[in-house]
């Protein structure tokens, strides 16, 4: 069994009250933190094994995208 570091602390999650018996205001406010707190995108991100080459070969294309739609903006705004 694995011994846990001295200050580890479980975390206890993500937390929101019902109030007044309004469960959508609650479910909008859960989602509100779930997506501030990168959740989803941490659960995607460990699904599966990616490659440290591979990250770096998506991150470049994505790099790239974002480029070539700033310059598409540029050439539709100012014409050259």
């Amino acid at each position: 069994m694995r011994r846990q570091h001295k200050n580890f602390r479980p975390s206890e999650g993500l937390k929101v009250e019902v109030r007044n018996g309004d469960f959508n205001g609650a479910m909008r406010k859960f989602k509100k933190k779930v997506q501030e707190a990168n959740l989803i995108q941490e659960i995607r991100e460990r699904k599966e094994f990616v490659k440290p080459s591979e990250r770096r070969r998506k991150a470049k294309a994505a790099g790239r995208a974002r480029w070539l739609k700033k310059e598409a903006k540029r050439l539709r705004e100012f014409g050259y």
